[in-house]
C-alpha cells in the first residue's frame, strides 16, 4: 500500500501547465501523428545531442530494431550486446534473425567490457551494440575503435543516457546510431518512445522509409511501397509530452545529479555498499541511482525491508545469460561473472524530481540500518 510519506523509486517529470495547450491543439487539430510536434521533438534532440538528424520511434526498442533492420542486419549476422542488460537489448537483435552474442562487463563497470568483446569477435559480426547502463556511458571509444578493426557498425543502446557524456560527445553522438527510451523510469518521458539519432543523411532516410511500412512520396496521389517495413511512427501527444521537458532538460539533469552527488556523499563509506565513480572522461546522466550489496549479503532481502520502510527500491537490472530465453545463446554462465554479480547484487535506490536532502537521508539511514543487520 502506498502511503502519504512512502518515497517511490521515480516519478515522471512531467507538468500539466506546460503540455495542457499543446495537447488541446493537437486534439483540436485531428493530427494525431506525424505531425509538427513529432518534427519539433525530433529536431530538439538532434540539436541537444548534436547530431544532424533523429527519427522518433514508438520505443527504445523498436528504435534498435530499426536501427538494425537499416544496416541489413539479418540472419547468419553476429552482434554483441552486454549480457547485463534489459533484454530489449538482445531481443532487436534476435527479431532480425540475427545472433546475439553476450558479453561480460568490466569490474567495477556495469557496461561492456571492451575486452571481453574483442574476445568475441568473429568473421560473423556485424554490429557491436553497447548499453549505457543507468545513464552511465560505455567505453565507446574503445568499442568504435574495435568495431573499425573488424569492418563492424557500432550502435549504441543509449536507452538510460539522454544528457550523459563520454569523451566529450553527448551520449546518442557515439557510433553510427544512437537510440533513445522515453519510457516513464528515463530522464525525459513521452509514457512510451523512442528516438534513433545518428549523423549519417542516407541511415537516417532509410530508418524514415522503414518507420512508415516503406511508404515513400510519389508524384502520383498515394504512395509507392519499395520495400516491407514497420508500423514504429511515434504519434503526437507523447511527442508534446518529451518536447516540454526538452525545453527543461538542463534543469532535470542538475537536479538528478544534485541528489546523485547527495547519494555519493552519504554512501561512499558505508560497509557493505559500493558506489560506481564517474569517471573523469565522463558525466552522467542518472537515470537511475544503482549501488551494489556486497555478496554476503541478501539483496532482495533489503529490497522486502526498504518496502517495510515504505521505500520503493528494485534490481539494477537483468543478467541475460540467468534467464531461460537466451539459453541458446548463454551456454556457459562462466563467462559472466562480473554480470552475474551485478545481476545478484545491485540495487536502485529512490531518485525522484526535486527531491530532498531529508529523502535523502531517510534513504541512507533505512539503508544503513537494513546492512548493518544482516
Amino acid at each position: 500500500m502506498i502511503v502519504a510519506d512512502s518515497i517511490p523509486i521515480i516519478r515522471p517529470d512531467v507538468l500539466y501547465h506546460e503540455v495542457e495547450h499543446d495537447v488541446r491543439g493537437v486534439l483540436a487539430s485531428g493530427i494525431l501523428t506525424s505531425g509538427r510536434h513529432v518534427a519539433d521533438f525530433e529536431k530538439a534532440v538532434a540539436d541537444f545531442v548534436g547530431v544532424d538528424h533523429a527519427v522518433a520511434t514508438t520505443s527504445a526498442t523498436t528504435a534498435l530494431h530499426l536501427s538494425l533492420v537499416a544496416l541489413g542486419v539479418e540472419q547468419g549476422d553476429e552482434v554483441l550486446v552486454p549480457d547485463f542488460t534489459f533484454p530489449a537489448t538482445a531481443n532487436a537483435v534476435i527479431q532480425t534473425g540475427a545472433t546475439p552474442v553476450f558479453v561480460d562487463s568490466g569490474i567495477g563497470d556495469f557496461s561492456m567490457d571492451p575486452e571481453s568483446a574483442a574476445m568475441h569477435i568473429s568473421d560473423r559480426t556485424r554490429v557491436i551494440m553497447p548499453v549505457d547502463p543507468f545513464g552511465q556511458p560505455a567505453d565507446h571509444l574503445a568499442l568504435a575503435r574495435l568495431a573499425d578493426d573488424v569492418g563492424a557498425r557500432l550502435v549504441v543502446d543509449a536507452a538510460c543516457s539522454l544528457g550523459a557524456t563520454r569523451d566529450d560527445r553527448r551520449c546518442g553522438a557515439h557510433g553510427n546510431m544512437g537510440c533513445f527510451s522515453f519510457h516513464p523510469r528515463k530522464v525525459v518521458t513521452c509514457g512510451e518512445g523512442g528516438m534513433v539519432t545518428t549523423d549519417d543523411r542516407d541511415l537516417a532516410e532509410r530508418l524514415r522509409l522503414l518507420r512508415n511500412h516503406g511508404a515513400a512520396k510519389k508524384s502520383t496521389p498515394g504512395l509507392e511501397f519499395v520495400e516491407p517495413g514497420f508500423n514504429y511512427r511515434l504519434s503526437e501527444i507523447p511527442a508534446v509530452l518529451g518536447l516540454s521537458q526538452m525545453r527543461r532538460i538542463d534543469q532535470i539533469l542538475l537536479d538528478r545529479r544534485t541528489t546523485a552527488h547527495r547519494y555519493d556523499g552519504a554512501l561512499s563509506q558505508v560497509l557493505g555498499v559500493s558506489v560506481h565513480k564517474t569517471p573523469p572522461c565522463a558525466t552522467w546522466s542518472y537515470q537511475s541511482y544503482v549501488v551494489v550489496i556486497d555478496s554476503g549479503l541478501n539483496r532482495d532481502a533489503v529490497i522486502a525491508k526498504m518496502a517495510e520502510a515504505d521505500i520503493e527500491t528494485t534490481i539494477g537490472t537483468y543478467a541475460c545469460h540467468q534467464n531461460p530465453a537466451y539459453a541458446t545463446w548463454c551456454q556457459d554462465p562462466a563467462e559472466f561473472p562480473n554480470s552475474a554479480l551485478f545481476a545478484d547484487q545491485s540495487l536502485t535506490l529512490p531518485l525522484v524530481p526535486s527531491m530532498t536532502t531529508g529523502q535523502v537521508e531517510r534513504v541512507v539511514e533505512a539503508l544503513v540500518t537494513i546492512v548493518e543487520d544482516m
